[in-house]
């Protein structure tokens, strides 16, 4: 039974709170902490100026398509963010060719990422899939 107050939790992409009917108070919801939110360097590294990628101290190589890095260059740049497929799609094709991509071609670069992010790391999936809303990069901490 629900009470006041109590939190549902949905994966990292969605909150609620349950309030009764009567209810008038602001809703404040503490905010959940994950590694996103802790400073330091991260297990994957993108030196933007040389487009290089880094998995712990070991560099992908050869490098990513130009298609591969910029959809990670995105998800890098909003971590803990689900980014839409819509977004997604924007960013690699560009705004004007976006319409004329399919859902299949996304996919099919995701997995290819997916698949050359494994060669050097198989036990952490960085590419999250949301499902109905798109990825969120899984980035943790480099110890």
């Amino acid at each position: 039974m629900l009470q006041d107050g109590d939190v549902i939790q949905i994966a990292f992409a969605q909150q609620f709170v349950y309030l009764s009917s009567d209810s008038t108070i602001p809703l404040e919801i503490p905010v959940v902490e994950t590694y996103e939110s802790v400073p330091g360097p991260r297990l994957l590294r993108l030196e933007k100026r040389s487009r290089r990628v880094w998995i712990g101290n070991n560099e992908l190589l050869p490098p990513l398509s130009v298609s591969q890095y910029q959809l990670l260059e995105l998800l890098s740049d909003n971590p803990g963010r689900v980014v839409s497929r819509t977004e997604l799609i924007q960013a690699v094709w560009g705004k004007e060719d976006a319409i004329g991509i399919s859902e299949q071609a996304l996919d099919a670069l995701v997995r290819r990422l997916r698949d050359r992010l494994a060669e050097i790391n198989l036990t952490h999936q960085f590419l999250v899939t949301v499902r109905g809303h798109g990825l969120r990069l899984d980035n943790p901490p480099f110890k």
